[in-house]
């Protein structure tokens, strides 16, 4: 409503479009009235992406009118998902997951994702964790 009565268009349509993946999640599954919180900071993830993703191929392709407003929506999605770990927190929080496990070769990194991968999701990306995983393992 703030956005409407602002007539700020950009973080309307952000809204708007991130409200419409937020109802399809909610209808494809029967029987729920409202997403968890976690499913709706990954859809929200995932938007984000898509939007920085989407500024970099036109910002190829000299249009950075298009690149500006794909950021300028990025920027409202951050908004709503929590602060992104530094790479000293990343690299600490792995170390940490490292150790309970009990993790010393590349052979065990599938153990070490996949408790990292939920452990830091949407507070991280899964190309920097896996990056820092296979760093610390190596």
């Amino acid at each position: 409503m703030e956005a409407m009565k602002a007539k700020d268009a950009v973080r309307l349509s952000a809204l708007r479009n991130a409200k419409k993946y937020i109802i399809e999640a909610k209808t494809a599954v029967h029987g729920i009235d409202e997403l968890p919180d976690e499913e709706v900071l990954k859809i929200l993830g995932k938007l984000a992406k898509q939007g920085t993703d989407s500024a970099a191929i036109f910002a190829e392709q000299n249009r950075q009118d298009l690149a500006d407003e794909e950021l300028a929506q990025v920027a409202v999605f951050k908004e709503f998902l929590p602060a992104q770990l530094s790479d000293e927190e990343l690299t600490a929080e792995i170390g940490k997951i490292i150790a309970r496990t009990g993790a010393t070769s590349m052979k065990e990194m599938g153990k070490v994702m996949g408790i990292a991968s939920k452990s830091l999701a949407g507070r991280a990306e899964g190309r920097a964790i896996s990056a820092k995983v296979k760093e610390l393992l190596s």
